[in-house]
């Protein structure tokens, strides 16, 4: 499937599109240590829902998707050099509203972040 939103983003960090189809996406993200906030190699946090939301506007793959609101929880800390993946579905389609769930998972498949997306399709660009 084509693309049609977030197209200029940084997939070195907010991850690397695998799978965009009608109402999913799968995104990937590789950890690195410019992500980190401490000694420890502690991954920012909003990295970890930078990827999320990437994976989410393109399940809704519409060009004008904004996020207007997202209820998350943190789960498991990320550290520098760990692979993570983000899969994202649309639950809910109200229109120009779309209620999104994404899930993001570390290489060993354990469950780092989880959150629903409340996204708007918008009639024209937020800055126009």
């Amino acid at each position: 499937m084509e693309i049609k939103t977030h197209n200029l983003v940084s997939k070195k960090l907010v991850g690397e599109p695998l799978k965009v189809r009608d109402g999913f996406a799968e995104v990937q993200l590789q950890t690195m240590e410019e992500m980190a906030v401490d000694e420890y190699g502690l991954i920012h946090g909003g990295f970890t829902f930078g990827l999320a939301d990437h994976a989410a506007m393109l399940a809704v793959n519409e060009p004008t998707v904004v996020l207007g609101k997202a209820e998350v929880k943190f789960l498991k800390p990320v550290k520098v050099g760990e692979k993570l993946t983000a899969r994202a579905a649309v639950i809910e389609d109200l229109g120009r509203k779309k209620v999104v769930k994404a899930e993001v998972s570390n290489e060993r498949g354990e469950k780092v972040f989880e959150g629903t997306f409340h996204c708007y399709v918008l009639e024209k660009h937020v800055l126009e």
